[in-house]
């Protein structure tokens, strides 16, 4: 039987960080749900599209509209085996969402892989999950990792980091690396 993967995301969630691992998921076999807080299966949520161009912080351009296969209310966290936490600016919001954290957290006592790139990290330090890990963020969520007890690792764009149950990147460069590692952990 193959592995069943939630997705949490939410509006203006990073468009490749969502439909990448998605898609790549789903053609490896595994069974992928994407929910959003507050909206049901066949709603859909704004992504955007952020790009590194040089300026001091990455730009942003509307995304494609993502529909959602599952709804967020009938979740439940033992019917999954792994996490996926896209970022964007989702993240900011709905690490305020106390349903969200539950979900995080339940995922992370049962040591099931939990995959999180970019800003996805800011619900890992919201959840209080990752106290002596190694994570990768993108790099203005540092302080919020080390602030939670996490060990930040500073690593290349394209490249994702595995410690225990956690994989973790800075950003959709990494997607190949970051959901290869992902996979390895589901199995």
């Amino acid at each position: 039987m193959p592995a069943k993967v939630l997705v949490i995301a939410g509006d203006f969630v990073e468009d490749y960080e969502l439909m990448v691992p998605f898609q790549a998921l789903l053609a490896m076999g595994y069974e992928v749900d994407a929910v959003c807080p507050d909206k049901s299966k066949g709603d859909s949520i704004a992504t955007a599209i952020h790009d590194f161009e040089g300026d001091q912080t990455y730009t942003e351009k509307p995304g494609h509209r993502f529909t959602l296969n599952a709804t967020f209310s009938e979740v439940s966290p033992d019917k999954y085996d792994g996490l996926v936490i896209p970022g964007g600016r989702a993240p900011e919001y709905l690490r305020l969402n106390d349903r969200v954290l539950e979900i995080i957290r339940a995922f992370a006592e049962a040591a099931k892989p939990i995959a999180a790139i970019c800003h996805g990290a800011q619900l890992l330090t919201a959840a209080d999950v990752i106290r002596e890990r190694k994570i990768s963020a993108y790099p203005a969520c540092a302080p919020e990792v080390r602030q939670a007890g996490g060990v930040y690792q500073d690593i290349a764009v394209d490249q994702a980091i595995t410690d225990g149950n956690f994989v973790t990147a800075p950003a959709w460069p990494a997607n190949a690396e970051w959901v290869k590692q992902f996979a390895k952990l589901l199995g």
